[in-house]
């Protein structure tokens, strides 16, 4: 192990860290679908699961699908334990938490609910001192509120330096909204996530940062 070079590391959890098989993915939006009348594609599914057309509200409602009911039915169909099972950790993320060697934390929008069952599934609490699920009340990214929560619990906020790895915009504006560099991991081509993502460094492999 060596030496960190920042006093923090805070990660996104999926497409970060994790990712979830694609006939989950099909699985889960293809019952919401039924339920909301809806049929999505695979692109879609992709695109929408990975948030690769952006702010996923509004990608739903550029499909004309009203975000509220889309939500109701995905929480209500979505298994915890489905999904767990379902979730693998990257290769490249797994031999990067075993080199850190410093406070270490999760901001991820999964919702305590599902990233419990994810955690003790891969046995990846051991890495982390603390875990931040995003909520209204908090605040989602790139608010920096749950960021600075984070980091309270690490007990660095403040005047240290440290760093977010995430693998959207969202994770990005957070950490510079938190004053913490920005790594954005990319697990998709440009033209596959249509767009470029600004960072401090951008990598395609969490090894890389």
């Amino acid at each position: 192990m060596t030496r960190s070079p920042y006093d923090a590391w805070l990660f996104d959890l999926d497409g970060t860290l994790v990712d979830i098989e694609f006939d989950h993915a099909r699985r889960v939006l293809g019952a919401v679908g039924d339920r909301i009348g809806y049929d999505f594609s695979d692109r879609e599914i992709e695109r929408l699961w990975h948030g690769l057309g952006g702010e996923r509200n509004a990608q739903l409602r550029r499909w004309g699908i009203d975000p509220e009911p889309f939500w109701a039915a995905f929480h209500e169909l979505e298994d915890p334990q489905r999904r767990a099972e379902a979730t693998y950790l990257y290769d490249d993320a797994a031999r990067l938490l075993d080199t850190i060697d410093a406070p270490t934390g999760i901001v991820t929008h999964s919702q305590t609910h599902l990233t419990d069952p994810i955690l003790d599934s891969l046995d990846l609490r051991r890495y982390f001192d603390v875990v931040v699920c995003c909520d209204d009340d908090l605040g989602w990214k790139p608010d920096p509120a749950p960021v600075e929560r984070a980091l309270d619990g690490l007990g660095v906020n403040g005047d240290h330096a440290g760093v977010l790895v995430g693998d959207s915009p969202g994770d990005v504006g957070a950490a510079w909204n938190a004053g913490l560099d920005a790594v954005h991991v990319e697990r998709f081509d440009h033209d596959t996530r249509g767009q470029c993502v600004r960072a401090d460094r951008r990598v395609s492999r969490s090894t890389n940062c």
